[in-house]
């Protein structure tokens, strides 16, 4: 079982940024994969970006050149970097991990994006 604390949402302005953390505290192994999903009101859930155990990432055509996410010095832990927040970045973020094929998800983490 991998359980994920997240954190680092709020409200923020146009334009501004915020950094999402999460970790999974007492994995003892190593996680293949973790990344960022969103779903905003009234849409389904999407992916934001992902990156693998070797540092390989992707990222949801919308974010390119805005998001960043990397892998923290603490093992499984990860961040994701969010800047130049635009309104349609509205929603709660969730956290994913990856261990022995079985996906595993945080509470989720609720960014608004308004003036």
């Amino acid at each position: 079982q991998v359980q994920l604390v997240e954190s680092g949402g709020g409200l923020v302005q146009p334009g501004g940024s915020l950094r999402l953390s999460c970790a999974a505290p007492g994995s003892i192994f190593s996680i293949t994969v973790m990344g960022w999903y969103r779903r905003a009101s009234g849409k389904e859930r999407e992916l934001v970006a992902i990156i693998t155990k070797t540092e390989s990432t992707h990222y949801a055509d919308s974010v390119k050149g805005r998001f960043t996410i990397s892998r923290g010095n603490v093992k499984n832990t990860v961040y994701l970097q969010m800047n130049n927040l635009k309104s349609e970045d509205t929603a709660v973020y969730y956290c994913n991990a990856v261990l022995r094929g079985t996906d595993y998800w945080g509470k989720g983490t609720l960014v608004t994006v308004s003036s």
